[in-house]
């Protein structure tokens, strides 16, 4: 796995303010490329269970879901490919992006994720360094103040905005 210092040094020199939800320059078919070759090594390690999907008028890519059925952990497994980098991240359980959803994880399974992500071009990112807050030039904060108003009165006070917000989310 890259150093933490050098994936934050990824993360930084990937954020356009001028572009959300692709990076310039995006080259589609690369993505789709990579994105099949994720899905079906995942789909190979456990079985015809794994589900995934693309999302849209976000800086995701799309995500691949593991039913807790197939998953080590005893809870399902989710993986995630942004547009940008390209990066990967993974977790358990049903909380995309929230502290302690990457609790579980297997420590063998993300090694060989960390290696399929070298060898189709990605890189893999952990959650908890995706959940430090966010510093970049990107302007977040108007669309998310507006949405964390919404969540408020349902959930308390929003989480402060981290680099999960910039390359995991809908823009």
């Amino acid at each position: 796995m890259l150093h933490l210092r050098r994936i934050r040094e990824l993360l930084r020199e990937s954020d356009d303010p001028s572009h959300l939800q692709v990076p310039a320059g995006y080259d589609v078919m690369a993505a789709r490329r990579r994105f099949a070759d994720l899905t079906g090594a995942l789909e190979q390690r456990f079985g015809p269970s794994v589900t995934a999907g693309g999302v849209q008028d976000a800086s995701l890519y799309g995500y691949v879901s593991i039913p807790e059925s197939a998953a080590a952990p005893g809870r399902p497994l989710w993986v995630m490919m942004s547009n940008f980098g390209p990066f990967v991240t993974a977790g358990t359980g049903k909380d995309w992006g929230t502290p302690g959803c990457e609790e579980g994880l297997d420590t063998g399974f993300v090694t060989w994720l960390d290696e399929l992500c070298t060898e189709i071009d990605c890189i893999f990112v952990p959650v908890g360094l995706l959940l430090e807050p966010y510093d970049g030039p990107t302007r977040l904060e108007d669309d998310w103040e507006e949405e964390g108003e919404e969540e408020e009165a349902d959930e308390g006070a929003p989480l402060p905005l981290a680099w999960w917000d910039r390359y995991f989310q809908f823009m």
